[in-house]
Parts: C-alpha cells; structure tokens; sequence
C-alpha cells in the first residue's frame, strides 16, 4: 500500500541553493513524491521576522520554484513558524499575518504549513488558543491543504525540557477543537524517531481524532551533534503497513541534497514492495540510480566512516584518504561529502 510521499525542508543550517532544490524535487518526483514544502529554520522571514515580506529576489526564487514545481505536477508548500502568535493573537498580529497570507497566495502554494514547533508551550489554553489561530487562517487562505505542526509534535520528554511541560492532554484537547480538515504533523516517539510501529500510529490517531502527517526526522542531520554524520543509508523501521495509518509521509532531508535522495528513494521502495523490502540491496538500487554503480560502491566500502564514525573521530589519514577518493569525483553527492569533511555543514552551537 503506498501513503503519499513528499518533501518539506525543514532543517536548520546553511538552506540548499535553488538549483539544488529544484534537482531534488525533479529526482524524487520521478520516484513517486508528489509534494514539496518550503520551511528552511534559516529563513528567518518565516520566522522571527515572519512579519516582514521576503525579499524581492527570494520572493521571485519562490515564485519561480512553485512553478517548476506545478510543471512536474508536485504540489507546493510553504511552513510559517510565526513565533509566539498564539501568546497575543491581537488585531496588529492578525493583519500582519493576513499580508503573509496574501504574500504566499502570490507565489503559488497548494500547502500551507502552520508550525508551532520549537516555542515555548507550557501555558494555559494553548491549544484553545492554537485552534482558533488555525481557524482564522483557513477562512483566509487559498491553500487546498492547511497543515499545523503543535507544540508538542512527539512522545519525546526532550521537548518538555526545552520548551516547558506539556500541558495536560494536550494533544487530545488540540485534536477535539481542530477542524477535521486540518492536517497535523507529528514525529514519532521521539524528535528523530528510529521507527514506527502500526500501534503507535493507531494511539496517535485516537489523541489527535485523524491520521498523522507524518513529519520524518531522517536523514535530516542538522545541530551540533547530527552534522557530524552523513545519513546516507536505506530507511529501516518503516513498514509499508503504516501505510494505513497516515495521511501523508514527509521527509525533512539532510544537509546535503544529493546525498539525502539516496534514502528518499529506499523509502519510496519500501512502500512499493511492502514485506519483500530489504534495506541493503535498496541502498544499492538507489545508490546505483542516482550515482553509477562505481560511484555507489565506494559510499558502500566507506558507509562505516560516513554515517557511523562522527567526522570530529575520523582520523586525519582517513579524512584525507576520502578527500582523495572522493575529490576527484565529479559529482555534487562527492562535493557534498568533501564539503562535509572539510567542517562546511559544522554548527557552532547547538540547536533546540
């Protein structure tokens, strides 16, 4: 059984070009995703400065991408985190956020992702007031499909620590207010979740009141911790039978564009095939596909030191010996990979 398939970028770190986005989306629309959500944590006009209009020339990158994407018949999306709305939803607030509609519904989007993610929660009436604030923006938006990330998007007691404690039955009280139509992204049991079972997806789906769009932290391997790695293996821990019990399945990628459709295209697979999945000879399929097979052999000899030594381990012999293999390599997945040696994709400090 297949689930919709598709993209949101909502990573923190240096965003992707615009080529490289447009690359990425054409590569994994051949594959079977079919949608695309622009959410970059580095875009702070979709942030903290959400009041703000975007640049002109971001404006028109992002008008032009919305295009592209409605050419290769993949629907386009934006995330706003529009920080703390919900503290004081006032008349100022609400015509600032009525021009960042506007500004979006100028571009071109099918989806519109409203993300109360990675703020603080620990307050009365949160999601009384969250609802209400979803509500407003569906009377006003011409997006086909409005989807909310809450405060409170995973089982994972990190969130709590962060943002203050979850209030009592949140989720349930969220998902009883929130219009049926409106869509909710939810993590796992943690952040980055290393699977997901039927029955967990079954419970969520009794809090919420709706399957969850699932919101997929892998390959993403952004923060202080996650960029000292490439993750660049074949999805594991996602049986096609949560099929069933999602809307919707998206991946946030990794830092480095080329290298994170490898796993992309594993997950399309394993949905494709169900139970005859394997996650080896997947890797190498869509290795192969995207890289060439010789290309795609040495990732293989070398995945240990990729994905599972962090670069700030790596011996400095070793460092320079997959300088060498990979330099000579004309290829954006090799100049990610050299890139990542060379410290391009290390955060300074750590991320919430």
């Amino acid at each position: 059984m297949m689930v919709e398939l598709g993209l949101i970028e909502g990573y923190y770190g240096t965003p992707w070009s615009w080529k490289a986005r447009e690359q990425t989306i054409a590569t994994l629309q051949k594959h079977g995703y079919t949608f695309y959500i622009y959410a970059p944590k580095a875009d702070a006009f979709l942030r903290k400065r959400w009041r703000e209009p975007h640049p002109v020339d971001t404006a028109d990158a992002l008008r032009a991408l919305a295009a592209r994407c409605k050419a290769m018949g993949v629907r386009f999306g934006v995330g706003l985190s529009p920080y703390e709305l919900y503290r004081d939803f006032n008349a100022e607030a609400q015509a600032h956020l009525a021009t960042k509609l506007a500004e979006f519904d100028s571009w071109g989007i099918d989806d519109l992702a409203i993300l109360f993610d990675d703020m603080r929660g620990d307050l009365p009436n949160l999601a009384a007031m969250q609802a209400d604030i979803l509500h407003w923006v569906k009377a006003r938006t011409p997006a086909t499909r409005l989807i909310v990330c809450p405060s409170y998007y995973t089982d994972d007691p990190v969130l709590d620590r962060f943002f203050g404690k979850r209030p009592q039955n949140y989720l349930e009280d969220f998902g009883r207010r929130l219009d049926k139509s409106i869509e909710v992204f939810w993590t796992g049991e943690e952040v980055c979740s290393r699977e997901y079972s039927p029955g967990h997806l079954v419970r969520v789906t009794e809090q919420l009141g709706r399957k969850p769009f699932l919101w997929d932290n892998y390959p993403v391997n952004d923060g202080q911790r996650m960029s000292q790695f490439l993750h660049v293996r074949a999805f594991t821990g996602r049986p096609a039978s949560m099929a069933a019990h999602l809307s919707a399945h998206s991946v946030n990628p990794a830092l480095q564009p080329s290298l994170s459709c490898i796993p992309a295209l594993t997950l399309a697979e394993s949905y494709r095939v169900g139970d005859a999945y394997e996650y080896g000879r997947a890797f190498d399929r869509a290795a192969q596909s995207l890289l060439g097979a010789e290309f795609a052999a040495l990732i293989r000899e070398d995945i240990l030191f990729l994905q599972d030594v962090s670069l700030e381990r790596l011996a400095d012999k070793t460092k320079d010996r997959l300088r060498r293999r990979y330099g000579g390599i004309e290829h954006d997945a090799a100049r990610e990979i050299v890139a990542w040696l060379d410290g391009a994709y290390k955060f300074e400090a750590e991320i919430a």
